[in-house]
């Protein structure tokens, strides 16, 4: 009856043992290593070849005692173990040496993350990371963050320079619907930006000009607009204009509208762009010159808050 406890004692103390043996404790994930990442190489019973090493930027290291350089880049910690082990018996310091090589810090593997994010930051991966995890370590999206995020990562080239992949996440595929597909997993090297949404400028007499952001053109109207500077001051026209830029050439447009039919639903909704400029004059029929809004466009994309202070 004595004997069981003690059968159970000695399962538990190889159960722990095990348990010891097969967590790192505080080393890093194994994974390959990298330019500037730092390395800590123990060799047994060879205390002046024990020390930290710091990966040179062309991916090689330098062991005290050791004539040759040896290549770490590229390499799993395993891997290089086997190649200073290589080194030590081909100079004749070691007959049969036993190497360790843990990671102690990466610096290879930056992901950074910029653009309208609440805390824009650079961190080492130490290991794998979503897209997600990437986003909440820079505190999320902010107000002004667009309808998608680009994420860009060098992809490796045997012959030749590596190129630039950019994939494009919609924001409500991964954050509103939870597509697994599109919370990427990121290595390390990746560049997360997320643009600001574009913006329509409103100018002239409405209750509180500004630029407003959109999301899309498709979801943006002139009643939206109006709804969003307040509704129109006293003594505005009845009929407003639109000016547009083409992207491809360059030119302008003004487009006038019938607001007062618009209001009236005698007439359509007119869709706006991003970019777009919404302008009300009074009624005594002023109206803006292309220079004037051009400055009040660079003004409203150059501020923090996009508010625009509009006097007649």
């Amino acid at each position: 009856m004595q004997r069981i406890p003690a059968v159970l004692f000695l399962l538990s103390l190889g159960c722990a043992w095990a348990q010891t043996r097969a967590e790192p404790g505080a080393n890093l994930p194994a994974l390959k290593i990298g330019p500037n990442d730092l390395i800590a190489v123990s060799v047994y019973d060879s205390p002046e070849l024990t020390r930290t090493v710091r990966v040179g930027s062309d991916g090689w290291i330098r062991l005290p005692m050791l004539k040759q350089r040896i290549k770490a880049e590229r390499l799993l910690p395993l891997e290089l173990e086997s190649a200073i082990a290589d080194a030590l018996r081909e100079e004749a310091l070691l007959v049969d040496p036993v190497v360790t090589v843990t990671i102690a810090e990466y610096n290879s593997r930056p992901i950074n993350v910029a653009g309208a994010v609440k805390s824009p930051l650079t961190f080492q991966a130490a290991g794998p990371v979503t897209l997600l995890e990437a986003l909440t370590r820079a505190g999320g999206l902010s107000p002004e963050a667009g309808s998608e995020i680009l994420v860009s990562r060098v992809q490796p080239v045997d012959d030749g320079a590596p190129t630039a992949l950019v994939q494009r996440i919609p924001v409500k595929a991964l954050i509103d619907a939870a597509d697994p597909d599109m919370n990427l997993k990121l290595t390390g090297g990746e560049e997360i930006r997320v643009p600001q949404a574009g913006k329509v400028y409103i100018v002239g007499t409405v209750k509180r000009p500004g630029a407003f952001p959109v999301q899309s053109s498709a979801e943006t109207t002139v009643l939206q607009m109006l709804a969003l500077a307040e509704g129109l001051a006293p003594y505005a026209s009845s009929r407003a204009f639109i000016y547009r830029r083409e992207e491809a050439s360059g030119s302008k447009h003004e487009i006038p509208i019938e607001l007062n039919k618009i209001l009236a639903r005698k007439a359509p909704d007119v869709p706006l762009q991003s970019e777009d400029i919404l302008y009300i004059p009074d009624n005594s029929g002023r109206r803006l010159t292309m220079n004037a809004i051009d400055r009040i466009a660079g003004f409203g994309a150059s501020t923090a808050s996009g508010v625009l202070v509009w006097r007649r």
